[in-house]
């Protein structure tokens, strides 16, 4: 088994993206023009988690847990602000909007002559806000991804 750092792997935003009721795959992702979000210092998670529906039978005095909606959460990424990234400023823009965007994470676990891992979803740009700390530290620029899809993952291939 292998396992591989983060460092190296690239967030990119792509264009509106309409949310659909089946899963999306990756042939839902080919049209989309790539623009990389750059300076990311951290990337936070992603993935989905069921809402427990419970319910508790009197007959038998038991809670039982099922399993509801699946919500993949919020996606929280840490960039050193840089005002003249493309990146950046798409993603301050589509936060003015109610649209989701697609967005693709991609890995730095390629084997020599192959392709990276890679995920794809689409979200709503749920906030992004500026952090300045104190004088040793580097303005960074917060963003909140309310993912509102089914994540595709695509393995790394030779």
């Amino acid at each position: 088994m292998t396992v591989y750092a983060s460092g190296g792997m690239k967030v990119f935003i792509g264009g509106v993206k309409n949310q659909k009721s089946e899963d999306f795959i990756l042939a839902d992702f080919n049209a989309e023009v790539w623009t990389e979000i750059k300076e990311v210092e951290a990337a936070g998670s992603a993935g989905d988690t069921s809402e427990a529906i419970n319910f508790t039978a009197l007959g038998d005095k038991r809670t039982r847990t099922i399993k509801g909606p699946r919500s993949a959460g919020t996606m929280e990424i840490v960039c050193g602000i840089d005002p003249s990234d493309a990146g950046q400023l798409a993603v301050v823009a589509a936060e003015k909007t109610n649209s989701d965007y697609a967005f693709k994470l991609v890995f730095n676990d390629a084997p020599a002559g192959g392709s990276p891992s890679e995920r794809y979803f689409i979200a709503k740009v749920m906030s992004q806000s500026e952090q300045f700390d104190q004088a040793s530290s580097v303005m960074k620029i917060n963003i909140g991804l309310g993912i509102n899809s089914n994540i595709v993952r695509v393995s790394a291939a030779a």
